[in-house]
């Protein structure tokens, strides 16, 4: 376990300010907020990084508030990997396992299961400077893991990822922590992502934590109205009825919508999706699709970072978001008949009814 015990530390214009965190073993943890929230220094805390004054860092049994970094048994992946450029992906993997006197066999063995788990393997002998940054992501990792940590920290480890190699190690995060069970701290500011690797979410601003929850539970409740402006306000909707499609699907009345779910549960009671992730449409889209309908524009807004359109679908109301250059492409305007689509791998669902 970790626990964080009324941390409080000021770098700069950076701040935390009374962190209590208790994280369990071998949970997968996100750490979620905006950016200057104080996730990094947070972690940088965690990795012994910076001296703290106030507060407790405890480790297990074991209190490490003033510990080297090298005395806390932890894989650390910094925002940019800090990779050596002048070793081969094999020396940077043994890299440590080298500064800790482990023998020759030994870290042959051990670089070369890291590099299977990484897929890997046939870049051993490559130059660090010629890899894609998901290669280097990957053997980041294998260098973070190779003296058997007891805990992993992630910093921001997918934001430098063009989208497809970032869905791509998204998945490869949640297999290699099945695989190994270690007890892993992943820092982002995407709500999706963390929405879809967490075990449980804590959501940070301006150096305070505003909500720990697992992540369906912040999406449908949550805790205040700063989580609420961060997350995007989703739309939620009342399930009047629910029955399997098999192949972890599931349809769901919602009440005059008919949608298509990814659910592999018993019962689903409420969903929520966010504005974004509606797509819409003046036209109708071709072939006939999962969850397309036809709506009214009753409102549009101008937001911060897109325009927010109030839509009437049946007997319930919407809100979508569209970027502002998209928008200035299209004719709408309150009244008019439009066509979306609520992203089906997009919409959380929430089993309780409590």
């Amino acid at each position: 376990m970790i626990e964080i015990k009324n941390l409080t530390i000021e770098l700069g214009e950076f701040f935390l300010k009374d962190i209590n965190l208790s994280i369990g073993d071998g949970e997968y943890f996100v750490i979620l907020g905006p950016t200057g929230a104080g996730k990094t220094v947070l972690i940088e805390c965690i990795a012994g990084l910076h001296r703290v004054k106030q507060g407790e860092i405890w480790l297990g049994q074991n209190e490490v508030t003033h510990l080297a970094s090298e005395e806390r048994n932890l894989g650390y992946v910094p925002q940019d990997y800090v990779l050596f450029p002048f070793l081969n992906v094999v020396d940077n993997i043994a890299f440590g396992l080298r500064q800790a006197k482990y023998n020759r066999t030994e870290i042959q063995e051990r670089v070369n299961k890291l590099a299977g788990l990484m897929g890997i393997s046939q870049l051993l002998h490559r130059d660090i400077r010629s890899l894609s940054g998901g290669e280097k992501q990957r053997v980041a990792l294998a260098r973070a893991l190779a003296p058997s940590p007891g805990i992993l920290l992630l910093d921001e480890p997918l934001s430098a990822l063009d989208l497809q190699t970032a869905r791509y190690l998204r998945l490869e995060l949640g297999r290699v922590h099945r695989e190994l069970g270690l007890t892993t701290i992943h820092i982002t500011h995407d709500l999706m992502e963390a929405v879809d690797m967490a075990d449980r979410v804590a959501v940070i601003q301006n150096g305070h934590v505003e909500q720990v929850a697992e992540p369906e539970r912040m999406l449908f409740y949550p805790g205040s109205e700063r989580v609420s402006d961060f997350i995007g306000t989703p739309n939620i909707l009342d399930c009047d009825y629910c029955h399997s499609l098999g192949q972890g699907v599931m349809e769901v009345g919602c009440g005059s919508l008919k949608l298509i779910v990814p659910h592999e549960g018993i019962s689903v009671h409420k969903v929520a999706i966010l504005p974004r992730h509606i797509y819409v449409s003046e036209t109708r889209p071709p072939g006939r699709g999962v969850n397309g309908f036809q709506g009214t524009i009753t409102e549009i807004k101008y937001a911060r970072n897109a325009v927010r359109i109030a839509l009437e679908v049946g007997e319930n109301n919407l809100i979508a978001e569209i970027p502002y250059h998209i928008f200035e492409e299209m004719d709408l305007n309150v009244g008019k008949e439009v066509f979306l689509i609520l992203r089906m791998r997009r919409i959380r669902v929430y089993e309780s009814n409590n």
